[in-house]
């Protein structure tokens, strides 16, 4: 991506919508971890934690949201079983400095790479998967294509597979500015190399990015095990209001196939004992 054309002040005052906030309580159970990304500039990220032995979900949220907009949800996977991890942007909720498009990415890899290591020192398990809402899908899908062999799985939420129709959306015509799709998050053109199993979700009424960008992901995909599921009534922010708990046990039961944890021969000998128990 272009450094400097995706960074002019009428782009990022319509790519982000930051909201300063301080810090506040962690709900139980969960931890802020701080992440310095360049001299002077701190994100803050929130671990719900569950067993240690449980998979990771590395989570970039949508450009309107913080962190602490969460703190509602985390307890969700918590239940199900599942760690938890959410990442701010620069500007948003207690995390310092400015949003800047030429930062989003490079503040990722720093993020995971420090994550990781954070994760792996406090005896967490490496079953790593990387999930992005909305902007966050920039995020999930540049991280996964690079760390592809590390990862367990991506997960996508009202993901976009190209900018320029959602420049357009948002009312920024970016061929007008000489912006091609390259010099942009260039999503699509990096899920080729992704090949670990991929879940995308999306809402069927999302008017921001339509289904057809979820689509454009889908088919690009390099995963043999990958998954779109359309939510009926559900627009760009309402999946969980309208999947409810189905929503979160889908993602479990992704996570689970990914991980092996659902393989049905681990289900059969587990059955197989039992019957032998009772004899």
């Amino acid at each position: 991506m272009k450094q400097k054309t995706m960074d002019s002040p009428e782009i990022l005052q319509v790519l982000f919508h930051p909201r300063a906030e301080p810090r506040n309580q962690p709900p139980a159970g969960a931890t802020d971890i701080d992440i310095p990304v360049a001299p002077g500039v701190t994100i803050g990220c929130r671990l719900f934690g569950n067993d240690k032995e449980a998979p990771v979900i590395l989570f970039f949220h949508g450009n309107g949201e913080i962190v602490a907009d969460y703190d509602q949800i985390g307890p969700f996977y918590q239940q199900l079983g599942l760690n938890f991890l959410v990442t701010d942007y620069r500007g948003y909720g207690w995390s310092s400095g400015s949003p800047k498009s030429s930062a989003l990415l490079e503040d990722a890899h720093t993020l995971y790479g420090a994550l990781t290591s954070w994760l792996s020192e406090n005896g967490y398990s490496d079953a790593l998967f990387l999930m992005g809402r909305s902007l966050g899908s920039a995020c999930a899908i540049e991280l996964a294509a690079k760390h592809n062999d590390e990862i367990k799985g991506l997960i996508i939420e009202s993901g976009f597979a190209e900018t320029l129709p959602l420049a357009r959306t948002l009312g920024i015509d970016l061929e007008r500015l000489a912006i091609t799709e390259e010099d942009t998050f260039n999503n699509l053109a990096k899920m080729d190399s992704i090949t670990k199993p991929t879940f995308i979700l999306h809402g069927q009424q999302d008017q921001l990015i339509p289904v057809l960008q979820a689509e454009k992901l889908m088919a690009a995909s390099g995963a043999r095990a990958k998954e779109l599921q359309i939510v009926p009534g559900a627009d760009h922010n309402s999946l969980i209001a309208v999947g409810g708990m189905l929503y979160f046990q889908a993602i479990k039961q992704f996570v689970n196939k990914s991980t092996g944890a659902d393989d049905w021969r681990k289900r059969r000998r587990t059955f197989r004992e039992g019957k032998r128990q009772e004899g």
